[in-house]
């Protein structure tokens, strides 16, 4: 995508995403669940919010504008003959 915010956005997402599944593998995870949810709730928080942006970019709606759209009925009558 073109567009900064996506960007810096999905770099957040990955971030907590990584941050999350590092700190459920550790050993301490047992011991402090609390923090393993704080992790859980940041990486939600921020796949929530790249995708609320998604849904208002021009950049994205441009993006899926492009892709070629299917003609679902007319494949599935293809492919069941």
């Amino acid at each position: 995508m073109n567009c900064t915010i996506c960007r810096d956005l999905a770099r957040v997402f990955e971030a907590g995403l990584s941050e999350y599944t590092e700190a459920r593998s550790a050993a301490c995870s047992r011991v402090s669940s609390n923090l393993l949810a704080m992790k859980n709730v940041d990486m939600e928080r921020a796949r929530y919010e790249l995708e609320e942006h998604r849904l208002v970019c021009v950049s994205a709606i441009r993006a899926l504008a492009l892709l070629p759209k299917l003609d679902v009925p007319t494949r599935l009558k293809q492919l069941a003959s």
